[in-house]
């Protein structure tokens, strides 16, 4: 009998070890996932204190949006802007043969990237995403991740401390920390630019009809208007500012491939685009309906500019909270539009002559995103989840009306939100949720904004995603201040591993002092 058990149990290990995926067990001090600009510091700054680390990212590219077309810059102050953050800039700069430079082509942001990968030699797995988090108490143990493709098995991820630095927060959400998604109203935090604000920035004029038939409601919304009410203004929801491509072009002739007409172009998605016109003939393009920003060697960072733009406003809803799959369809969805926006203002004949032609001086550079058809691999993830900690960060840190005093980098940029809904508005086409308030000075990031509350997570950081309000994290959420949050994440978990103390219980003072050199 006991043969028999024993032989059974040895028969089922073995169906089980062929039917289950395989699983690769690594080791790390400290797990970074999400490859961003404040990923790759945080990996780079981890590992130069001398930890082991391992970074994850989902794709197949490092430095998220620094090296995914931004390549002018948001800093708003740039003395803000320290440590290797700073040196990121510089590094920059030599390339270009000036001490720092802070605009720049693509490719030469993600090959400094890569280079601080090599040089310090840090383990980075692309491709990877996040399938389950597993914890004790109040501490994660292990992640487990699978490859996009499944052209590689399982792994399980196991660390002393985990920092989450994707535009998501994948990791803060399965780890079971709270989060919000959307804005809220201005009431939860006595705040004034946050829920909705109905203003003039990036606005159509007076005029243009929302339906299919011009003055027929019957007949339906034309496409990218949405039928949603529009609510008292303050008042909050769970939808979110619209993302874009940040759209690195070239006018050079012997690098440019000419855009060409998309598989799947729908014109009738340009409609508004056409609508608009007749309220107003613009002298060009640019900072008419692109904002074009120009970086080395003949290219652009085009950015959103006027009513209807490259931002696809009120068609990323389900993005913060939706699986791969969902995110996929979102991004694809993007991609196709876009490519289908430019097509459509240099080829369509109903566009003003000149602005067609305008147009047509621009292409795809050979070179950049080779890999990708010479079009940006990554989609400007402007806001997704954000943290709720012991602090949030709110407007009035921003206007500095309240200060911190664990502060761990500072922000300087304008309260920037883009556009979040489109919706009629006494019988117009109206945009809504454009805020662009500054005047301000740098302030201060509070450390207890990127560490979860203590019963939530113990050994987690958070610097992307960290807990702020919508309108605070509009001033935040700038690449350079990703970097040096990332920094600063990646040597408070070195601490805690060397205290043996959760990442809330770091002398947070001897934080600072270690910061400062690099301020």
């Amino acid at each position: 009998m006991l043969l028999f058990i024993r032989y059974t149990l040895a028969c089922w290990f073995i169906f089980v070890s062929l039917n289950s995926p395989a699983q690769k067990i690594i080791e790390a001090d400290i797990c970074v996932y999400g490859g961003t600009s404040g990923g790759v510091i945080a990996a780079y700054a981890a590992k130069l204190q001398g930890k082991s680390v391992v970074l994850i990212e989902p794709g197949n590219h490092l430095g998220g949006m620094s090296a995914g077309g931004l390549g002018q810059t948001d800093i708003g102050n740039k003395q803000a802007i320290t440590g290797m953050a700073r040196d990121f800039y510089r590094d920059i700069g030599k390339h270009y043969e000036k001490e720092e430079q802070w605009i720049f082509e693509p490719h030469v942001a993600e090959n400094i990237f890569l280079n601080y990968m090599r040089t310090a030699k840090i383990n980075v797995l692309y491709s990877f995403q996040l399938n389950s988090v597993q914890k004790k108490g109040n501490r994660i143990t292990e992640i487990l991740i699978e490859h996009a493709d499944g052209k590689e098995d399982n792994k399980i991820i196991h660390a002393k401390m985990f920092i989450d630095c994707s535009y998501e927060g994948d990791l803060m959400a399965k780890a079971g920390v709270s989060y919000t998604v959307g804005r809220e109203s201005n009431s939860v935090y006595a705040e004034t630019y946050n829920g909705v604000q109905l203003k003039d920035k990036h606005q159509f004029r007076d005029g243009v009809d929302p339906y299919v038939i011009p003055g027929k409601p019957e007949s339906g919304l034309i496409w990218g208007v949405a039928p949603d009410v529009l609510q008292p203004n303050g008042s909050g929801d769970k939808k979110l500012q619209a993302y874009n491509f940040r759209l690195c072009l070239t006018n050079q002739p012997e690098n440019r491939i000419a855009i060409s007409r998309p598989h799947d172009y729908d014109l009738t998605k340009y409609e508004l685009l056409l609508r608009q016109l007749k309220t107003y003939t613009p002298d060009s393009l640019n900072w008419q309906l692109l904002h074009f920003a120009y970086m080395p060697n003949h290219k652009t960072d085009i950015n959103n500019c006027g009513g209807f733009s490259s931002d696809m406003i009120g068609m990323n809803y389900d993005y913060a909270e939706g699986d791969y799959a969902t995110r996929k369809k979102i991004i694809q969805a993007h991609e196709s539009y876009t490519k289908g926006w430019l097509y459509f203002m240099g080829h369509d004949s109903r566009m003003p002559l000149h602005l067609r032609n305008e147009m047509l001086q621009w292409g795809y550079p050979k070179d950049e995103y080779a890999d990708n058809d010479h079009f940006t691999h990554q989609l400007y993830i402007r806001e997704a989840r954000r943290m709720i900690s012991d602090y949030v960060m709110t407007q009035h840190n921003c206007e500095g009306r309240e200060k911190v005093e664990d502060g761990i980098g500072l922000a300087a940029y304008t309260m920037d939100s883009h556009n979040i809904q489109r919706v009629v508005v006494n019988g117009m086409v109206k945009n809504e949720g454009d805020v662009q308030v500054g005047g301000f000075g740098p302030y201060p990031v509070s450390y207890r904004s990127i560490v979860p509350k203590k019963n939530e997570c113990s050994n987690l950081l958070v610097p992307v995603c960290l807990s702020a309000s919508h309108i605070a994290y509009g001033s935040i959420r700038m690449e350079p201040v990703f970097m040096v949050l990332g920094q600063s994440a990646a040597t408070a978990a070195s601490m805690a591993i060397d205290s043996k103390k959760a990442v809330q219980d770091i002398d947070v003072k001897k934080l600072q002092t270690i910061l400062k050199p690099g301020m």
